[in-house]
């Protein structure tokens, strides 16, 4: 499952990360879920560097894990872009 689940992961924490850092984002929501995406993945690739495990199905998790990911890139992007 890896991959493909923290690519859904991301998507969701996406839009949960849009909710906890609302703003005017630059690229709107297409770009919050792209970060999401990167951020899940990101954040599964270090949770599981830093032995916390892989994941095997949906659970909190991960989901925070993922959440956290894409809060620290939607962070960074802010900075970068201005935003």
């Amino acid at each position: 499952m890896g991959i493909i689940s923290w690519i859904v992961f991301g998507l969701i924490a996406g839009v949960i990360a849009k909710l906890i850092m609302p703003g005017k984002d630059p690229g709107g929501m297409i770009i919050t879920s792209l970060i999401g995406i990167a951020g899940g993945v990101i954040g599964g690739g270090i949770s599981t560097w830093l032995g916390y495990g892989d994941i095997e199905g949906f659970d909190l998790g991960s989901l925070a894990t993922a959440v956290g990911g894409a809060l620290l890139l939607l962070f960074g992007y802010r900075k970068i872009r201005g935003a």
